[in-house]
């Protein structure tokens, strides 16, 4: 049986806690002010799409889709991404609060992260060459063996980054954020 197709719908102000957001594939959709806490988002395929001022913490993304999709203004608590659907994964998080959140092993080239809360996140084996994070706190997210190469952290803040266990060739920092990349040898800078 194959799934509905949605495309080109404005869903705003819905609470799918009370009503399930339907098993669908939805295209160039925009979900406004809506709560997905703890919802199940499961094997559901989205393109294109934009989420602004939804609440998407602790959801289920088992096997999900996300292509080209947009995340602002969302808080997206305890998110496994790793557990989406590998292909065509692209996002963007823009004043999104990540917290608590995984990327395990997943590519993200390219991927913007602008003015985001980024705490206690998993960026493990992680690609992410090339991506920016402009005006992102990154206190206690794990970097290892992830791939920085050519990454803008320039104006973000509160990373550890171990460039022995990291890829961050051509990646750019500020002069005060390579605290951040030292911080393994325990020296008191001044």
């Amino acid at each position: 049986m194959s799934k509905k197709y949605i495309e080109d719908e404005v869903f705003e102000k819905i609470d799918f806690t009370i009503k399930n957001i339907e098993k669908a594939e939805y295209e160039n959709c925009t979900f406004k002010d809506c709560n997905f806490s703890s919802s199940d988002l499961s094997h559901i395929s989205f393109t294109e799409c934009t989420f602004d001022t939804c609440n998407l913490s602790t959801a289920k993304i088992n096997l999900s889709s996300f292509k080209t999709v947009d995340f602002i203004n969302c808080k997206l608590l305890g998110l496994h991404f790793e557990q989406c659907n590998d292909f065509l994964f692209a996002v963007s998080f823009t004043n999104c609060t990540l917290n608590l959140s995984s990327f395990y092993k997943r590519n993200m080239k390219k991927t913007t992260f602008t003015n985001c809360i980024i705490h206690e996140v998993d960026f493990t084996e992680v690609d992410l060459s090339a991506s920016v994070f402009s005006e992102c706190d990154l206190s206690n997210s794990i970097f290892e063996n992830t791939n920085l190469e050519k990454v803008d952290l320039n104006t973000s803040y509160n990373y550890i980054i171990d460039p022995e266990k990291n890829k961050i060739k051509k990646a750019k920092f500020a002069l005060n954020g390579l605290l951040g990349l030292l911080s393994k040898y325990d020296i008191v800078v001044e």
